[in-house]
């Protein structure tokens, strides 16, 4: 079910539901998906951004990433079960790949992250089969060498973390192109999973306060961090204020 918050379309499925559908569009591998993990501050900025909204509306999977969204959707109306973060639906990922034998592509983070964090994935999914990783420091000149590099690939699942909205333009625009039945942006998961940056308590992200707990060990966030109230207010006044 797809519930509608602020002119952009979120699945209204939990984590479970979430990895099952992942798992039939590799299955049919009819035509390359998109998955869009959204977060508060990505859809407040597509207020003012069509282009942004656009890439929302036209993937074939949006997840509610973040405590904020969840909260919106049930102010709209139209609640939907739970968070589904893009790190945490990658992991959760994890052991079907391996299981199955899925090709598994990291694409983003400074050189040597996504390196990085193939290899600890790798430690933990001794079977895993990653089929290449690439770090996300490329020029718009270079672009086509990457995607040419992903396409003799053949991966399952790419993973990119390029940040918002550089990651969905980019699977946007070179899906057709790469083949990849299964694109997903990622943001900061490779520099968590490669262990250079740590991610907040297991009781923060508990009380969906785990943005606060970013912001705590990363103070520079905080101009980001102020969208957070802005999104607030702009759901109250048109949900429950309805101006």
């Amino acid at each position: 079910m797809r519930v509608q918050l602020l002119e952009a379309a979120i699945d209204g499925i939990n984590m479970q539901e979430t990895v099952k559908k992942i798992s039939s569009f590799i299955e049919k591998g009819d035509k390359p998906k998109s998955v869009v993990t959204l977060n508060p501050e990505y859809l407040y900025r597509a207020q003012s951004e069509r282009s942004w909204l656009d890439l929302v509306n036209n993937a074939d999977l949006v997840t509610p990433d973040g405590a904020g969204i969840v909260w919106a959707c049930k102010m709209a109306g139209t609640p939907v079960p739970e968070r589904v973060t893009g790190i945490d639906l990658m992991l959760n990922l994890m052991p079907l790949a391996e299981k199955h034998g899925w090709g598994v592509y990291l694409l983003g983070a400074a050189p040597g992250v996504a390196e990085e964090a193939a290899a600890n994935l790798k430690k933990q999914y001794l079977a895993l089969n990653i089929v290449g990783a690439h770090h996300g420091y490329f020029p718009p000149a270079e672009e086509q060498e990457v995607v040419a590099q992903i396409a003799a690939a053949k991966p399952h699942l790419l993973f990119v973390a390029l940040g918002m909205p550089r990651q969905e333009q980019f699977i946007a625009k070179y899906k057709e192109q790469m083949q990849v039945p299964v694109s997903m942006g990622v943001g900061g998961s490779l520099d968590v999973i490669a262990g250079r940056v740590q991610r907040v308590s297991p009781w923060l992200q508990k009380l969906q306060l785990e943005w606060l707990g970013r912001l705590i060990k990363e103070p520079h966030r905080w101009r980001r961090q102020l969208v957070l109230p802005k999104f607030a207010a702009l759901v109250i006044k048109r949900y429950v204020l309805k101006i």
